[in-house]
């Protein structure tokens, strides 16, 4: 262990009061009419997101998550009439990416949460659904129980549709477990950014919620420049830190995908932009690519299999390179290898201890206590995380997904 690990952080130093009440149960009307934190040097100020622009310098470069929400709750019945939920994780090979997921046809091996799992006892779950006059039959099979999760084979008829049109018949939107109530019909665009493209999270990248085309308007209206990456948000986003040190915490692994084009974009950036990330995905994401890269930089010959972040790799490692360094060198590889994007895994943890080598500013929504999500912000900002969410909390700040959100720079 080096001497920056936060290994030894004790989870309880991260725990605040957060009345239910607090939590946005429904979003607001309008996106851009959400609250709007700006903390910079210690001063704090509040606004509404329309006005974002104003707060941002004209030499940035905004960051946004394209990824967008699958309908990965599945409801089944067992033949003695028992509710099972299926709540789709990711394929279960690690070689097929969450693209190659969603175009998989007629049969797909998968990670997920059951529901109820110790009703569904033996044989395989059916259901069929009249899906615009046509009859769609889809069967879970192979139930293994591995760790927290399990494994399950799901196969269906027409064997020509794709995963992603057998989760939108049969799925439902993921909300969050703590807004404690089913989708309803607004959600369905909601929960969604104005900017997702790519089909993969089982979460939303929530601080994109309050972003509207207007705002992306206005944005390049002032000459700030933005660019997109992608990274498929996994339901480990809700996991709670259960033990009393982080080092005892398992980070969950997210798959990203980032093209050469991006790349160069921040490498053109980096030296002459202020570069901030739109919520702790993309955070994550452009922490990965500098881990991805230096990984590449002292160790030329690796292969893509090995080219993954891991969760403490940051914290043991001593030979580091520049943050430019790093993308070019990701990126020269990329082309030698005939590569348009870089796609990858990342367990990386993000928490005090941790130096940012990519950005300047977080544009993001006020977390859960004791989360993993507040250390990555406290890792931004140091103890003013404190400073910042009791502001929130006497100031009427709506908290969680559909809540409020902050502009921080780093301090």
């Amino acid at each position: 262990m080096v001497l920056n690990s936060p290994k030894h952080i004790q989870i309880a130093d991260y725990k605040y009061n957060l009345p239910d009440q607090r939590i946005a149960k429904y979003p607001l009307s309008q996106r851009d009419l959400s609250k709007l934190l700006i903390y910079n040097s210690g001063e704090i100020q509040e606004n509404i997101y329309r006005n974002l622009p104003q707060f941002l310098p004209k030499d940035t470069l905004l960051i946004f998550n394209n990824t967008k929400v699958v309908e990965s709750r599945m409801f089944f019945q067992t033949l003695t009439g028992a509710a099972i939920e299926l709540f789709y994780l990711e394929a279960v090979s690690d070689s097929i990416d969450s693209a190659m997921a969603m175009s998989s046809k007629g049969k797909i091996d998968i990670k997920c949460y059951i529901g109820n799992a110790k009703r569904w006892k033996n044989g395989s779950l059916k259901r069929e659904v009249n899906w615009n006059g046509q009859l769609i039959d889809i069967t879970v099979s192979n139930k293994q129980r591995i760790s927290d999760y399990y494994h399950v084979t799901l196969s269906w008829t027409p064997a020509e549709m794709v995963f992603a049109e057998i989760l939108h018949v049969f799925g439902s939107i993921p909300l969050p477990p703590y807004l404690k109530r089913e989708v309803e019909e607004n959600d369905l665009e909601r929960y969604q950014t104005v900017f997702a493209k790519e089909l993969g999270s089982v979460a939303a990248p929530t601080a994109g919620l309050h972003f509207t085309d207007n705002i992306i308007d206005e944005l390049s209206i002032k000459g700030i420049e933005t660019t997109e990456v992608t990274l498929h948000v996994g339901a480990g986003t809700f996991k709670p830190v259960k033990s009393n040190h982080i080092g005892e915490h398992e980070m969950h692994g997210e798959y990203l995908d980032v093209s050469i084009e991006t790349l160069e974009h921040l490498i053109r950036s980096l030296e002459q932009k202020k570069i901030v990330t739109v919520g702790t995905t993309s955070t994550r994401t452009l922490e990965s690519l500098y881990w991805l890269g230096r990984k590449i930089f002292y160790h030329p010959e690796i292969s893509q299999s090995e080219l993954i972040v891991e969760q403490w790799e940051p914290y043991e490692t001593s030979n580091l390179c520049s943050p430019k360094q790093a993308l070019t060198t990701l990126v020269e590889w990329l082309k030698n290898k005939r590569l348009s994007n870089i796609l990858s895994k990342t367990q990386i943890i993000i928490a005090p201890g941790y130096e940012y080598k990519m950005i300047d500013g977080l544009i993001t929504n006020f977390h859960q206590p004791e989360s993993t999500l507040l250390l990555l912000v406290s890792a931004l900002i140091g103890d003013d995380w404190k400073k910042v969410y009791d502001y929130a909390l006497s100031n009427d700040f709506r908290f969680l997904s559909y809540g409020d959100g902050s502009l921080l720079w780093k301090k």
